[in-house]
């Protein structure tokens, strides 16, 4: 099934169960997608093992393992995976930490406006779907690149192999 057409995934990891429930039962109401929630880092890094996740909204500071520690981890089972990064401390240093180590998609602060966090999911999982389309693309034109290397090195045999002319 192409990606356009399945439901995506949302995982969300917050230690605050009132968040997770806030912001998982928001996304259920406003979105026709899968939603997945866990109150622990190290539960939701399992999920993850078993379920590719199309966008992870992870709370920053969290006891076993924080927020970037876990978006890092994520990343590398999902390179095309939107992630933002939820807290409640408007902590420039660790925004820019997440951006520049993690390639997070969005910073968010709480309290956060509905409004905004699910225009920060759409967008996510549109730039994710672009993401995942230009890698499709990509492999599509590799492959074609070998292709035209593989005949031109045939061509090129056989330009070798024909007898030359005496002149």
């Amino acid at each position: 099934m192409p990606a356009e057409e399945r439901r995506s995934t949302i995982l969300i990891v917050d230690d605050e169960p009132a968040v997770v429930e806030s912001v998982g039962t928001l996304l259920e109401l406003e979105t026709p997608h899968l939603v997945l929630a866990e109150s622990s880092s190290r539960r939701a890094l399992q999920v993850a093992k078993t379920n590719p996740l199309d966008l992870v909204i992870s709370d920053f500071l969290m006891p076993e393992l924080d927020g970037i520690g876990l978006l890092l981890e994520i990343r590398a089972l999902y390179p095309e995976s939107a992630l933002i990064l939820l807290t409640g401390y408007a902590d420039k240093t660790n925004a820019i930490r997440a951006i520049n180590e993690v390639g997070i998609f969005h910073y968010l602060e709480k309290p956060w406006e509905n409004d905004d966090l699910l225009t920060v999911v759409r967008t996510g999982l549109d730039k994710r779907l672009q993401l995942h389309r230009m890698h499709e693309r990509a492999r599509e034109l590799e492959a074609r690149l070998r292709a035209v290397e593989a005949m031109n090195r045939e061509l090129e045999q056989r330009l070798r192999d024909l007898p030359s002319s005496a002149t």
